[in-house]
C-alpha cells in the first residue's frame, strides 16, 4: 500500500460535456509530508485536479489515490483522511465561527469538551479569536478563507488541499497566512497548494506548472 500521506495520479482526465477536456492525462507524485504547488491561470485545471483528488468530482479516465486509497472507489475513506480549503467556502452566513467550529467537530466525531477546545485553538490560530462570536455573514471574505483553513484542519489531516488559500488578504494577513502554512508544512503533513500566483512558491518543495488540461 502506497504511504498513508501521499498521493498517486496516472493519466488522470476530466473530461465535459462538448469533449471539453479540463484536465488531460495528467501523472502526479506528491511524497509524503511535501508541499507540492500547482502554479497557472485560471482555466489551467488546476482547481478541477484537485476537486477529483478530493473526491468531488470522478474522473473520466485515469487512476489516483491519496493517502493510499483510491478516489473512485474510496471516497469515505479519502475523506476521512484529507482537509481541503477550496475556492468556495461552504459556510452559512446565520452560524458564528465558534458554532462552525463546533459543528465541524461534532461532524468529525469529536466530544464536546475536544470539539471547544479544538475550535478555541484553531480560531486564535487564524486570527479569529476576535470575532468567533460574530455572525459569518458579517465576515469580510478574507476572514472567510481563514475560517474555511480552521475548519479543514479540526480533525488534523494528514493530507491538505488549499485553493488559492490567500485570495482576500490584506499584505499583512497575507504574511500572517503565509507563516501559517509554513507551521502546518511540519513533515508530517503533505500539503498541495494551488496559486496562479508567485508569492506563495517558496513553500512549495515541487511546482507543477499547468496549462490547458495538463
Amino acid at each position: 500500500m502506497p504511504d498513508t500521506n501521499s498521493i498517486e495520479a496516472s493519466g488522470l482526465v476530466r473530461e465535459f460535456k462538448g469533449g471539453i477536456r479540463a484536465v488531460d492525462g495528467i501523472d502526479l507524485h506528491v511524497a509524503p509530508g511535501e508541499i507540492y504547488g500547482f502554479l497557472g491561470p485560471n482555466g489551467a485545471g488546476k482547481s478541477t485536479t484537485v476537486l477529483m483528488l478530493t473526491t468531488l468530482l470522478p474522473p473520466t479516465a485515469g487512476t489516483a489515490t491519496v493517502a493510499g486509497f483510491d478516489v473512485s472507489s474510496q471516497g469515505p475513506q479519502v475523506r476521512a483522511a484529507i482537509g481541503a480549503a477550496l475556492q468556495e467556502a461552504a459556510l452559512d452566513n446565520f452560524l458564528t465561527g465558534r458554532e462552525h467550529m463546533d459543528l465541524q467537530g461534532g461532524l468529525q466525531g469529536l466530544s464536546r469538551a475536544d470539539r471547544r477546545a479544538r475550535g478555541t485553538e484553531l480560531l486564535e490560530r487564524v486570527g479569529l479569536t476576535e470575532a468567533a462570536d460574530r455572525k459569518v455573514g458579517g465576515y469580510s471574505g478574507g476572514m472567510k478563507r481563514r475560517l474555511d483553513l480552521a475548519l479543514a484542519l479540526v480533525h488534523r489531516p494528514s493530507i491538505l488541499f488549499l485553493d488559492e488559500p490567500t485570495t482576500g488578504l490584506d499584505p499583512g494577513l497575507e504574511a500572517r497566512m503565509m507563516q501559517l502554512l509554513r507551521e502546518l508544512a511540519d513533515g508530517s503533513r503533505t500539503v498541495v497548494l494551488v496559486t496562479h500566483g508567485t508569492a506563495s512558491l517558496a513553500l512549495c518543495d515541487e511546482v507543477v506548472v499547468m496549462g490547458r488540461g495538463g
